[in-house]
């Protein structure tokens, strides 16, 4: 994707919060996301500290957009958007980037304080795919239940392994995370029901996808990113207790459905061009990929992202300590890419439909302070992590909560952010 006047770093906007260097939605990023008015949601767009009302923009004939899009933007949710395609999406991009220019009039009454809105779900979620794409986090997860053995799967480097996750129980950012129940499997006796004890978290990236493919037609790898709308953080809450058990030989099961938590502004391909790539690199020893998983020459398949994951628990909230770091990962560390998760998912003829979700996977780096999980950072709970409370974690209490942030950072670019997505533990019932 090549840059236009929207990435132009030097662009400032009259929402003055929005031309500080170190917020997450200047006006070169402008994601969608749906908020809540009188109880119905409407479309808006993150700029500084407030939120643009676009239907509001397009009712007052501030924004005009051709009348598919226009009508798509006054939506209670971003599927009909997200259906029409990249020029539809490039073309509400540069209108709402010119209305909030500078150099436009202020229109202060098209505007919500976002710390005084609820956000919703961007999307109704069809369906939703989790991958396992992160060569780390496969490797040291191998590396911990099979020692003596080869720690990626057979399968691993010819293709993006994936299971379908649980679509309804998707959660906006914010929303509490119950405890699981879940039948487990004590090692000296037989199974139990009841709670689980290993609660974990998965720092993810989601990709909402756009256009439509009628079912028996895959999407050609050329074409894959023209069909994926925009990217969110996603923590896919992990019982892994649970998961233990129950994994073979299907996979993930009740140990995933129970919550996924993704964050509420959706940050599109055209915003994010600046800190795309090729990619994602291959080692040497590698196996070639077949070409319907080989990247197109320029096509700019890989997405630096920085995420940060802090943990804090009911003790800290209480003593007023501030959230505690436990890992810090990029999306470039991914070995396959949102892309090629698509072209494979397709590869049947599966027909994916506007605003269904693609999971990347837990993000996991070289480095010990770069994994994605308490599995691999506490190494099955064999080192533990040290609070400022005085407490340890293994896995995740009840009354802890866990945020992570994401943005990008680029010599030549302006900061682009993606909010946060944050979720407290409740005890189960």
């Amino acid at each position: 994707m090549t840059l236009n006047a929207t990435h132009d770093p030097s662009r400032q906007s009259w929402v003055e919060s929005a031309n500080t260097a170190t917020c997450d939605f200047p006006i070169q990023n402008l994601p969608f996301g749906v908020f809540e008015d009188d109880g119905r949601g409407r479309i808006g767009v993150a700029i500084g500290d407030q939120i643009l009302d676009v239907a509001a923009a397009i009712e007052t004939e501030s924004l005009e957009l051709e009348g598919t899009v226009a009508c798509a933007l006054c939506s209670e949710t971003l599927n009909q958007f997200m259906g029409l395609g990249s020029s539809a999406w490039h073309a509400a991009r540069v209108g709402i980037g010119d209305l909030l220019s500078a150099d436009a009039a202020r229109q202060d009454r098209l505007l919500r304080p976002m710390g005084d809105m609820t956000m919703r779900l961007p999307a109704a979620i069809g369906d939703y795919t989790d991958f396992y794409a992160a060569r780390h986090h496969a490797t040291n997860v191998g590396r911990m239940f099979r020692p003596d053995g080869e720690p990626l799967m057979p399968n691993w480097l010819h293709l993006p392994v994936g299971y379908h996750g649980r679509a309804s129980s998707v959660v906006v950012s914010g929303t509490e995370i119950r405890r699981p129940n879940g039948q487990l499997k004590p090692e000296d006796g037989p199974p139990i029901h009841g709670p689980c004890k290993l609660l974990d978290h998965e720092l993810e990236f989601g990709a909402f996808t756009g256009p439509a493919n009628p079912m028996g037609n895959a999407i050609a790898i050329a074409e894959a990113m023209n069909h994926l709308f925009g990217v969110v953080i996603l923590n896919d809450w992990s019982a892994r207790d649970i998961q233990k058990w129950e994994y073979q030989p299907l996979g993930p099961f009740n140990a995933k459905n129970f919550a996924s938590s993704i964050s509420p502004w959706v940050v599109t391909m055209e915003a994010l061009a600046p800190y795309r790539s090729m990619g994602p690199a291959r080692q040497a020893d590698d196996p070639p990929l077949l070409d319907y998983l080989t990247p197109t020459p320029g096509s700019a398949d890989a997405i630096d992202v920085t995420a940060e994951v802090t943990l804090c628990s009911a003790a800290m909230r209480e003593s007023g300590i501030e959230p505690m770091r436990i890992s810090r990962g990029s999306l470039s560390d991914l070995s396959w890419s949102f892309a090629q998760m698509l072209a494979h998912h397709t590869s049947t003829g599966c027909p994916m439909r506007p605003g269904d979700l693609l999971g990347s996977g837990t993000v996991s780096g070289p480095e010990k302070d770069a994994r994605g999980c308490l599995l691999e950072l506490t190494w099955r709970g064999t080192e533990p992590i040290e609070l400022p409370d005085g407490s340890q974690r293994k896995f995740l209490m009840d009354g802890d909560e866990l945020t992570i942030n994401a943005w990008c950072e680029r010599q030549g670019a302006a900061r682009v952010g993606f909010g946060s997505c944050t979720g407290k533990i409740l005890p189960a019932l």
